[in-house]
């Protein structure tokens, strides 16, 4: 039978002590690096959950907060959309304010188109109010008087109709009988036709206009939207939050109204 001697066994505890306590502190560094990356895993998915969460609640609180003030601004009385296919009820009420020459604007934009003309005269410019509110008989009547000039070309009245309804508005669809429109031309230049757009008048009032709530209301390239040929004398007061976006965007109302 085998025997150690207490020398032996002496060595071989001292060995094993050795040996278990390197295990031991081996285990601990193990443990403790274990820990750090669990830690750090951890750290860094909640992060990541943060993140999309925030970005989520953000993106969605952005999107709400957008299709509020636009439902809101739909139905606002400067945003009323007054075209072939949205007419003006026949009760429609309007509180007018009449300018020095003697043309007529709803209250709620003289200051707005007050501030604009005095600021565009201040550079030195000329703008002069040549149209501006219109009643049903008024609007009527220069919508009578382009049908019967576009007659010779159309074949039928209802051709003809057709034709002027592209420059002139039928009663009941023209923004002047709101009161919310002006027809601006250059004292020096007062046709209304496409050589308008080449005034200094018109280059700062296209440029600026939408600073005082007001937008170039018939672009050249929105004729199929709006259903009327360019007009660059043509402004509509909107807003100023509106007119900045729309003309920003380079969209009409239409568009704007449906975003």
């Amino acid at each position: 039978m085998n025997r150690y001697r207490p020398e032996q066994r002496s060595a071989y505890y001292r060995v094993s002590g050795r040996e278990t306590e390197k295990h031991r502190k081996a285990a601990r560094q193990q443990k403790r690096k274990d820990k750090i990356v669990f830690y750090g895993v951890s750290a860094a998915i909640i992060c990541l959950l943060v993140f999309i969460c925030g970005f989520t609640c953000a993106d969605r609180y952005r999107s709400g907060q957008e299709q509020t003030v636009e439902r809101a601004d739909a139905s606002a009385w400067n945003l009323r959309l007054v075209n072939a296919s949205h007419p003006i009820p026949e009760s429609y009420p309007i509180d007018l304010t009449v300018l020095k020459n003697g043309q007529s604007v709803d209250s709620r934009i003289y200051r707005d188109l007050q501030d604009m003309m005095d600021a565009a005269r201040s550079e030195g410019l000329s703008p002069l109010i040549c149209s501006s509110y219109r009643t049903a008989e008024k609007q009527r009547s220069l919508y009578e008087a382009k049908v019967v000039s576009c007659m010779g070309q159309a074949g039928s009245r209802e051709e003809a109709e057709k034709q002027a309804a592209v420059w002139v508005a039928p009663p009941g669809t023209s923004e002047h009988e709101l009161g919310l429109a002006v027809d601006i031309v250059a004292e020096s230049y007062q046709l209304l036709d496409k050589g308008q757009e080449e005034t200094p008048e018109q280059k700062w009032l296209m440029e600026h206009c939408s600073e005082y709530g007001f937008i170039l209301r018939y672009p050249s390239d929105k004729s199929d939207m709006t259903g009327i040929s360019y007009e660059p004398w043509h402004y509509r007061y909107v807003g100023k939050e509106a007119a900045e976006e729309i003309m920003r965007q380079g969209i009409c109302l239409e568009e704007y109204v449906q975003m």
